[in-house]
């Protein structure tokens, strides 16, 4: 009877256990926008950590350009595989720099800034905002800017938990002005396998700009019906974008 038993009791368990997914031979590193950290990225994370990738997430403090490209190519150098680089809204400026590093292989842009060389998040705000499009509604604290705390749900993250984004327009991260001015020197996409997700319901970026950008670019572009905050309000469709950079995956 014992080996019944044994049998039976492993059998158990390993319908008890899920199967995990093979680690991948890409990593994916995640770099987070203004006024928000990492742990948007949470959903994300988990879809793409259960595929069986290994994902880094990059908490950078949005004061000066020069520190955050610095903070992900820490990040980058302690990925065990070579790099999908993935960019939220300002992380675009970082990750435009932070991508040329040769262990990055690809470039994901989401909603995103994808500057040229000479370009900052300041001079790509003078972009005319057609009818029906809106830029973010910022106010400036002293070398900071915000989001507007009482429009942030609407303007930052429409589509998102009420709850949620209420304390996203409380717990913002001061987005610094050093940031924001400072120019770009290097350009990965002009060198790497690109792709750029536009979010068509964007009011912290005009979808105008988005799409420019992205043309320019030469990525593979998708667009999506959703505010800036696309990785919280589409997390699913997001890991998707990002696996199809995935030059190694068979699936």
């Amino acid at each position: 009877m014992k080996p019944l038993v044994s049998a039976l009791a492993a059998m158990s368990i390993a319908t008890a256990v899920p199967a995990v997914a093979a680690e991948r031979t890409v990593s994916i590193v995640l770099v987070h926008g203004a006024f928000v950290d990492g742990s948007g990225w949470k959903d994300t994370y988990d879809i793409l950590s259960n595929a069986g990738y290994e994902v880094l997430v990059v908490q950078q403090p949005t004061i000066s350009l020069r520190d955050d490209i610095a903070e992900t190519e820490r990040v980058i150098a302690r990925a065990r595989h070579p790099v999908i680089l993935v960019g939220h809204s300002y992380g675009g400026m970082v990750i435009t720099e932070a991508g040329d590093n040769p262990k990055v292989q690809s470039l994901v842009y989401l909603a995103a800034y994808a500057p040229d060389a000479g370009e900052s998040v300041s001079t790509l705000s003078e972009f005319p905002v057609p009818p029906g499009e809106h830029k973010g509604p910022l106010v400036t604290e002293n070398n900071y800017l915000f989001v507007d705390r009482d429009k942030f749900p609407t303007a930052f993250a429409a589509g998102v938990d009420a709850a949620t984004t209420r304390f996203m327009a409380t717990a913002q991260l001061p987005f610094g002005l050093q940031a924001v001015q400072t120019k770009v020197d290097r350009v990965a996409w002009k060198t790497k396998p690109t792709h750029y997700m536009v979010t068509i319901e964007d009011h912290i970026i005009p979808p105008s700009l988005l799409r420019m950008m992205a043309k320019r670019s030469g990525a593979k572009v998708t667009e999506i019906k959703s505010s800036h905050a696309v990785m919280l309000a589409h997390p699913r469709e997001v890991a998707a974008f990002i696996r199809s950079a995935d030059t190694s995956a068979t699936e």
